[in-house]
Formats: structure tokens, sequence, C-alpha cells
């Protein structure tokens, strides 16, 4: 176990939200599920970004520099000509974790038929770990729920900080050595 501070970088990809057309509600709620889920204590670096490739690309390099154990995205991750999270996860990691967005997938499936639309991935940059998530709290919420009890154990293979979460709100996996 590693003494590096949790950073956790939150990014909202929302031309609306990015122009201050609308309060960022997914932001607001990774933000609640980090403060329910984690027994340590975390540092947030927040931005908003519109759907432009590359300024989601400039702003997960910048959190990653800056320490952040884990990313998460919002938004951007639909079949629609403006959303391109994925593409921009792609061309920043050094490894992609393709389970978290087939896992993700199959949960949102249980409540809607569209979730098949959806192309959330994850991926590594360096000490970082990047999710993408969909853009609304209720799917949020589904979907980090989902994939969380994997998260602080890749975190420690990759190197990052050391994740605790409380157990009566979130149970983590960690193999036993």
């Amino acid at each position: 176990m590693n003494n590096k501070a949790l950073k956790i970088g939150i990014i909202n990809v929302s031309d609306r939200a990015s122009k201050g057309e609308y309060e960022d509600l997914p932001g607001k709620e990774v933000r609640r599920l980090m403060n329910l889920w984690l027994a340590c204590p975390w540092e947030e670096v927040y931005a908003i970004v519109p759907d432009e490739q590359d300024q989601l690309e400039d702003e997960l390099i910048k959190m990653a520099m800056k320490g952040c154990s884990l990313i998460v995205t919002t938004g951007g991750t639909g079949p629609a000509i403006r959303d391109v999270t994925p593409e921009a996860t792609e061309a920043v990691c050094h490894k992609m974790l393709p389970g978290f967005g087939e896992q993700m997938r199959q949960v949102s499936l249980q409540y809607v038929p569209t979730a098949i639309l959806s192309r959330q991935t994850a991926g590594i940059r360096g000490n970082s770990l990047i999710v993408n998530l969909p853009g609304k709290p209720k799917s949020i919420k589904e979907c980090l729920e989902a994939v969380f009890p994997a998260i602080p154990y890749c975190i420690d293979l990759i190197d990052g900080a050391y994740i605790e979460t409380k157990p009566e709100e979130m149970k983590v996996f960690r193999p036993k050595n």
C-alpha cells in the first residue's frame, strides 16, 4: 500500500454545460457517490469541457499529469456526431480495459434497450485509470456501482493511490495475498 494522496478527476463532457447553459448535475452525482463510498480523504480535480476531442484529450492528459489516480468522464459516449469521449480516451491511453464498458452496458440493458448504443470504455494512462460514464445522473450511479468494486484494485496494480471504501456503502474486491 502506498501513501500517495488520492486525487480523482471529474470531467463533464458537454457543449451546453461548458457554455453555462445548465448545471453540472453529472459532476455533482460523481462527487456525491465518492463522498458516500470513500473512507479515505480525496481531492477533486474538476473540469467541464465541450464535446471537442482535442480539448478532452488535453484535459485527460493534464489530470493524469496532476496525479489523479482515477479520472471519470461523464457524457459524450453515445452515437451522436458530437459524442467523442471514447475516441479521446483511446487516444490518450496506453492500455484499454474493455471490460468496464461491457459491464456498464450489461447493467444498463436491465433498464433501457438503448444501452447498446453506449460506447463507454476505460483505459490506463500512466498511473491513472480513466473511466467513461454516461451523462445522466441515474445512469452514472447504475454504471459506477457496477464497476467500482474493481477500481481500487486496478489502481493498486498501476501504482496509483490506495483507495479505501466504507464497506457498508461500497464493497470492493482485492485478492487475498
